[in-house]
């Protein structure tokens, strides 16, 4: 996948699509042409069957600072500041259905919109560096970028309800206590370590992954017997496929699996 982007530097190798925020000047804020760039490159990366990773990170010392508020004048005329949330949503929702893996390298600050951009990632890999706020409240907007879906479920609804009313600011290692970052790594070590993840899950059975994701996705809105059908629907397609084929085969005769893309 070529980098045809001002804002964004992307990378395709291995199975792996990496796609770092560019702007270091604005700590990456999701200006408008930003946010034109990642729906783009989200729709290359839905139809290209070669990728079966995705990485999210920044370039500078910020993962993501959110809105860029310099393109905010004030006052909107009306309806104009539900368009400009709508417009976000449309990539955002593509981004979470996404059937891939999406992982976020939080190498920096994550504040505002940057914190729910990573929370909308399937995993969330920071630095030890990283820092995380909603910042929203500290300019009197409430929070955006699906935060009133994820961080509730990520952390409870009193924190959630803590955090955003606040704005507190977590380091990394209390952001991995709350359940808003899988691991944390010392700086120096997230752009490896989160190389070798994104390459163990790209190896992986690629339909079985995508099924996990749709089947969780669904599980938080669905009741039990919802997704007991569901479930089985999605056992039985993978029942059919040459990943289970090969993974069978690879137990009976105790060897590693070799999954085709």
């Amino acid at each position: 996948m070529n980098n045809k982007y001002n804002t964004l530097l992307v990378e395709t190798t291995d199975r792996v699509c990496k796609i770092f925020l560019n702007k270091p000047e604005s700590r990456n804020a999701l200006d408008m042409e930003m946010r034109a760039e990642l729906a783009d490159v989200i729709d290359a990366v839905s139809r290209d069957p070669a990728v079966r990773v995705l990485v999210l990170s920044g370039k500078g010392k910020a993962f993501c600072a959110g809105g860029d508020l310099k393109t905010m004048n004030q006052p909107f005329p009306p309806f104009t500041g539900r368009q400009r949330l709508k417009d976000l949503h449309v990539w955002l929702k593509k981004l979470i259905n996404l059937e891939i893996p999406v992982v976020a390298a939080v190498n920096g600050v994550a504040a505002g919109a940057g914190f729910n951009l990573a929370l909308a990632c399937d995993i969330v890999i920071a630095s030890a560096e990283a820092k995380f706020t909603q910042s929203f409240i500290k300019v009197g907007l409430v929070p955006d970028a699906a935060g009133f879906y994820f961080l509730p479920r990520a952390v409870g609804l009193s924190k959630a309800k803590e955090l955003m009313f606040t704005g507190k600011l977590l380091g990394a290692h209390e952001a991995e206590t709350l359940g808003i970052v899988n691991k944390v790594v010392a700086a120096e070590e997230l752009g490896s370590y989160t190389d070798q993840l994104a390459k163990e899950l790209a190896y992986g059975p690629g339909k079985a992954m995508a099924m996990i994701k749709r089947l969780l996705n669904l599980s938080l809105s669905s009741d039990l017997e919802t997704v007991l059908e569901f479930e089985a629907m999605a056992q039985d397609m993978c029942f059919g496929t040459e990943d289970f084929l090969e993974g069978k085969q690879a137990f009976l005769e105790k060897r590693k699996p070799s999954f085709k893309p």
